[in-house]
This record gives structure tokens, C-alpha cells and sequence, in this order.
């Protein structure tokens, strides 16, 4: 049993292609591990067994008619940020308790439309806003990579994915969906060891993804290979007519533009992320990196992007300002928690709901939000932060006039034990000093292991690409993770 949770999708799809096992079998075996590391991790907040089950069956009733979907037959992972249809949906927020929608959002219904199976929900930062996943209505999700010196501390799986992260990394499922406003799939993938990639934003429907910065958020996989991201990318894309920002483009077959050749590319290496103080180990990598590619028949050239220093203070001002629009639609009235004593009147109501139904981080963000969207600091804040956004995609776009592709590190450490920074919004802020620019330009964004840090965790490098050009930031990771080859295992999965 233990090896059917150790396949990835591709080989799983090999494996029950030629009848090695049955998608029933993976389910149960998946769910068998659930049960046994999930205690210790939290990564899954709601089970749907049953479900799970009679997806399974019916995945095996197809295969023996012949109809084989991309991802027949493949346990997978959904971040509780999705809308599942009669499973609760709650963004890891105590303000939508109870809630369990009557309709199922546009990517996992493509999942299923391809054969996956759901094993449940998975944890994550309360409406996305987080780095470490800390902030869940659910509580911490605990990484499964332990300290080599320091056994009993219990590490950060990253955020806002982080429920998502650590279930791929544990063996949990084969691929978790996540998203990414500002590096909520890049930075877990990174602190866990697996692969995650942003795609373009318009990529991928958010239509019944609950909604953190609608400009920002981006649907994307999590998996164990870039090959299975690339699988499960081709799954999830596509245009959606219920979401005015998805895009009328064609959706390639990612996996068949693996495998080539990178000689020739040119790889832009940027002089604004070589921070002040940068941690050596971090350096370390991104160094191997450009060395791989140089062996690979790369060109390394250097390229400046210079508005990366205004980014951060840039997207702490736009997230929060459409958190603050969005969340205004949770008032205790139509769905999920509600508070109210007799005799108050509706003024009432909303306060004592959202005071109670909102954490401590959410609410930050609300008030920073309605902030730069008041009168008088509209324009010296909103409108300000919004130019800037518009340079710094400039930015990128005369760099990308140089360059087929970029690298970066995808985090400023490893990950940290829980509590570290809980008391410092700006340190936790700071997790996303190298992710929040490819998601203000809108670009594709991939992390995958590179190595592991001197603790003894994992750290990650990011390639970023072109519009629309995952296919080629999927390619030249192929390359970088064929060299790279980071195959170790967290500590609760090797045990």
C-alpha cells in the first residue's frame, strides 16, 4: 500500500494503465495514509470517504469501457479555498462554518471531467492571507520535514497552500491544488520540496474559488515532478465564460512540451534579488542553478528589473484594498456564521459576525484595505500602488525582450518553526519578497527543489516566464530537476 502513495501521476497512470492497480486501490491506499499521518499534520480539514470511494469505482468503471481522461483514476488534493458541491468550503475561515456549496468551482470540475479522484479539503492561511499557514480557523498545518537538530519543533509548510504542500510532500495525494495571489503555491512548494507553478493570470477559471485580491488570485497545481504539474496544468487550464478574467486562449499539451533541448535560451539572471543580507545557503542554490543551465547550453545574462524594491509596499496595498471589497459580502446574513442577540438591530449583526468570524490577520488586511480606499487616501495610496504595478510589469516585459525566462530563488529561507515570526506581520510579509512581483505582472511562476538547507530542509529555485509561456518555464525546469535531482523524503514519510 505504502508504494502506491509513493507513485507520482505519471507513473500511477502507467500503473493503472497495465492494470497494476485499480484506482480503487490507489484511493484506499491514499486513505490509509491519510488516516495515519494527518493527526500529526492537519493538512486535510474535511474527509469525504464515501466520495472519495464512488469517484474511485466509477474512475475503473471508464477504464474498462476505454474512457481514460488525463487524470483517470489520480487521488488529488483540494485546497479548501475551492467550492466542492456537498463538501464543506469554508477558506479555513470561522465566518463561512457550516458552509457547503451547491455548486462546484471551474477547476475542480475539470479535474473530475478528467478522471480525478478527491480525497478531501486541505488546509490553508484563513482566505489565503498568510505565508505559514498559521492564521486557519482549523489550526497550524504542521510541515512533515523535521529540524535535523531539533526533532520536536514543529515547522511552517509555507502558505497560503501550506495544507496543500504538505500533503504532496507526506504522500497525502499525488497533486493538491493551490493558489497563488503572491507566492501562496511558489513559497510552500518551496519549504516542503515539491514542485508548484503559478500559471499566467486568466490561466485558469477562478469562477467558485473564494475570492482574497480578485486581480491577483490564480488557480494552480502542486504535485511531486514538473512532469505531474505539467500533467495537471493541462488539466486545470482553460477558457471559462463564468469568469470575465479567464482568457480565450488554447491550452497546450504541457507534458508533450517537455524533453527538449535548452541550448541556445537565454536565461536572465536579476540584480535587484540579490537582497541586502541575503542568506548564503539561498545564494548557494541560485548559483547552482545558473551552473546547470550554463551546462544545459544555456546563456546567462543579467537583466535588471528595476521596481522589484517597490513591489512588496505595492501589493500590501492592492491585496489588502480588494480583500476589503470582496470580504465585505460575509454579513452573517445569507450563509455561514452568524451573530446576533435580541433586539440588535442589522448594524449590529454584521459587527458582532465579523468580529467573531474573522481572524486577527484577515481583519489586518480588511483595515489596511478600507484605508488606502477612503476618501482622501484614495489617490495617494490605491491609485499610487496601481502605477506602480504597471512599471513594475514593464519591467518584466523589456527584461523578457532579452530573455526566454528568468531565475530566481523562490524563498529568502527555509522554512521556520511555528511561532517565529507570528508577532511580526512585516518579517511574515517578507516570505514573499521573491514571488509578489511575477504575480503583480500577471507572469507564469514556477518553484522546484534545488537542494536541501544546512537544518537539513528544503529550499526551492523559481524559473519565471513569458505570458503565457508556462510550457517553456515547465521545460527548462524539466532540465534543472533531472540535474538537480532532489528525491529526498521528509522525515515522517521515510520513518
Amino acid at each position: 500500500m505504502r508504494a502506491l502513495t509513493h507513485f507520482t501521476i505519471a507513473e500511477a497512470r502507467d500503473a493503472l494503465a497495465s492494470k497494476q492497480c485499480s484506482a480503487e486501490e490507489l484511493a484506499r491506499a491514499h486513505l490509509s495514509a491519510i488516516d495515519a499521518l494527518n493527526p500529526a499534520l492537519n493538512a486535510y480539514v474535511h474527509r469525504c470517504d464515501e466520495l472519495t470511494l464512488a469517484q474511485a469505482k466509477a474512475s475503473d468503471a471508464r477504464r474498462a469501457k476505454g474512457e481514460v481522461g488525463l487524470l483517470e483514476g489520480i487521488p488529488v488534493g483540494i485546497k479548501d479555498l475551492f467550492c466542492t458541491k456537498g463538501v464543506g468550503s469554508q477558506a479555513a475561515s470561522k465566518i463561512l462554518d457550516g458552509f457547503i456549496p451547491p455548486y462546484e468551482s471551474t477547476v475542480t470540475s475539470k479535474l473530475f471531467a478528467q478522471g480525478a479522484v478527491m480525497l478531501g479539503k486541505l488546509n490553508m492561511d484563513e482566505f489565503a492571507m498568510g505565508s505559514a499557514n498559521i492564521t486557519s480557523t482549523y489550526g497550524n498545518c504542521i510541515s512533515p520535514w523535521k529540524l535535523a537538530d531539533r526533532a520536536e519543533a514543529k515547522l511552517v509548510p509555507g502558505g497560503s497552500s501550506g495544507g496543500s504542500s504538505a500533503a504532496v510532500a507526506a504522500r497525502l495525494c499525488m497533486m493538491a491544488t493551490g493558489t497563488d495571489t503572491g507566492g501562496s503555491i511558489r513559497q510552500p512548494a518551496a519549504f516542503t520540496g515539491i514542485v508548484g507553478i503559478k500559471p499566467s493570470y486568466g490561466r485558469c477559471s477562478r469562477y467558485g474559488i473564494i475570492a482574497f485580491a480578485s486581480s491577483l488570485d490564480q488557480a494552480g497545481p502542486m504535485t511531486r515532478s514538473v512532469r505531474d504539474a505539467a500533467i495537471a496544468l493541462t488539466a486545470m487550464s482553460g477558457h471559462d465564460a463564468k469568469d470575465s478574467t479567464s482568457a480565450k486562449i488554447d491550452v497546450p499539451n504541457f507534458e508533450g512540451m517537455l524533453g527538449h533541448s535548452i541550448r541556445g535560451k537565454k536565461i536572465g539572471i536579476p540584480k535587484e534579488y540579490r537582497i541586502e543580507g541575503m542568506n548564503p545557503e539561498i545564494l548557494r542554490e541560485w548559483q547552482k542553478g545558473e551552473q546547470i543551465l550554463k551546462d544545459a547550453g544555456a546563456e546567462i545574462i543579467p537583466v535588471s528589473l528595476p521596481n522589484t524594491a517597490h513591489a512588496l509596499a505595492t501589493y500590501y496595498i492592492i491585496a489588502p484594498a480588494e480583500a476589503s471589497s470582496n470580504l465585505a459580502r460575509y454579513d452573517g446574513v445569507r450563509y455561514g456564521l452568524r451573530v446576533v442577540d435580541s433586539g440588535d438591530n442589522l448594524d449590529a449583526l454584521y459587527s458582532k459576525t465579523r468580529a467573531a468570524g474573522f481572524g486577527a490577520e484577515v481583519k489586518r488586511r480588511i483595515l489596511i484595505g478600507t484605508y488606502v480606499l477612503s476618501a482622501g487616501y484614495y489617490d495617494a495610496y490605491y491609485k499610487k500602488a496601481q502605477a506602480v504595478r504597471a512599471l513594475i510589469a514593464d519591467d518584466f516585459k523589456r527584461a523578457f525582450e532579452q530573455v526566454d525566462a528568468i531565475l530566481t530563488p523562490t524563498a529568502p529561507s527555509d522554512a521556520f518553526v511555528i511561532g517565529e515570526k507570528q508577532d511580526d506581520p512585516v518579517a511574515m510579509y517578507l516570505n514573499d519578497v521573491f514571488t509578489v512581483p511575477t504575480s503583480l505582472a500577471g507572469l507564469p511562476g514556477i518553484s522546484i527543489p534545488s537542494g536541501l538547507s544546512a537544518r537539513g530542509l528544503p529550499l526551492g529555485l523559481q524559473l519565471i516566464g513569458r505570458m503565457w509561456d508556462e510550457g517553456g518555464i515547465l521545460n527548462i525546469a524539466s532540465v534543472m530537476e533531472q540535474a538537480l535531482a532532489f528525491h529526498h523524503l521528509p522525515q515522517q514519510v521515510a520513518a
